[in-house]
């Protein structure tokens, strides 16, 4: 039999970022992860603290950021590599009214930190009303972060790429694993959980292209106007994604695809290849946070999900927030229990 801390069940941001508190906390742990990319691993890995719709912030958005760069630098120290990279979005206006609504914006003490009161005109593509810069934004490079933090865990381990199977779960052990937590990290796949199934999760679908550009950016940071455009290794650029509450459908749809090509068409003036076409299912919550807790008759099973289209800074901010609850029995933040949904 072998003995560890703690089980973890997925292998996303919320799973990755929570196996990295266990790391750094010295504590043992296997975590179960199927093959096949997760909607984390399809994810465009955006650090943006801006609703770029309406310009306006978010609940702790500068707090996650500043959290999210030191725990990267954390990691650092064992991949070798910082996956952080700091390039700013730059936001193409549609109108006058848009600029006119972010320089009013910028002057208000919430935005002020993240709207760049400064235009630019850019090059290659089409912006007649200019573009704005949001500061602190980046992205995370996601392929290399999921890729070297697998190759991490197997090396030590850490890593079951296989399929876990609910039902032989029993008095605190799993196969041949005693364990004293588990902690499920599943996004949309916790709807196949028998112990959190009922949670309020819903799935978001969402799509994005890998295009070649026929004339190549001459910029160094991310464009949005609808969508997010930025350059990939090589030649390619990513350009996504979709938002579709109501798709539920396990392969490409033709409408989204459509989407994109017209919103890329509509500000990049040349021709454009598409390479592939991607999609995932965002685990999605009503009031936009995520959902932490434990089980009401299994009070040493946790569940860590609804991390939404911001995955990469609620799981790293909020991975810290369950650690520290399940250790050292410090309460959850109200706005995240899994049992404001009881009361």
């Amino acid at each position: 039999m072998k003995n560890v801390d703690y089980i973890i069940v997925g292998g996303g941001y919320a799973g990755f970022f929570f196996a990295h508190q266990l790391i750094q906390n010295n504590k043992t742990f296997l975590i179960f992860s199927e093959n096949g990319k997760s909607a984390s691993q399809v994810s465009a890995g955006i650090v943006n603290p801006v609703v770029l719709k309406k310009f306006t912030t978010f609940w702790l958005a500068q707090e996650q950021i500043s959290f999210l760069k030191s725990t990267l630098k954390e990691i650092e120290e064992y991949t070798g590599k910082n996956y952080l990279i700091n390039e700013n979005i730059h936001r193409i206006f549609h109108d006058k009214k848009e600029q006119e609504l972010w320089l009013s914006k910028s002057e208000t003490e919430q935005l002020e930190p993240f709207l760049n009161p400064e235009f630019k005109n850019l090059e290659t593509v089409l912006n007649p009303f200019a573009a704005g810069s949001v500061n602190l934004s980046a992205r995370l490079n996601v392929e290399e972060f999921f890729n070297d933090f697998k190759a991490f865990l197997k090396e030590n381990n850490h890593l079951r790429e296989q399929h876990f199977d609910y039902s032989i779960i029993a008095d605190n052990s799993y196969e041949q694993i005693s364990f004293k937590h588990i902690v499920f990290c599943e996004g949309i796949g916790v709807k196949n959980n028998p112990f959190f199934s009922e949670i309020p999760v819903m799935a978001n679908k969402g799509h994005h292209l890998k295009v070649q550009l026929s004339k190549p950016l001459t910029n160094s940071f991310t464009l949005k106007k609808k969508h997010f455009l930025f350059p990939l290794n090589g030649d390619s650029y990513y350009y996504g994604g979709t938002y579709d509450p109501n798709e539920r459908t396990n392969e490409i749809d033709d409408f989204a695809k459509q989407q994109l090509i017209e919103g890329l068409s509509e500000f990049y003036p040349h021709d454009f290849e598409i390479n592939e076409v991607n999609f995932g299912f965002r685990p999605t919550v009503r009031d936009r946070r995520p959902i932490l807790g434990s089980h009401p008759e299994h009070p040493n099973f946790y569940v860590f999900n609804g991390l939404g289209a911001r995955g990469i800074l609620n799981g790293c901010f909020f991975s810290k927030e369950l650690y520290e609850h399940i250790e050292n029995q410090k309460p959850l933040m109200p706005e995240v229990d899994l049992n404001r949904f009881s009361k």
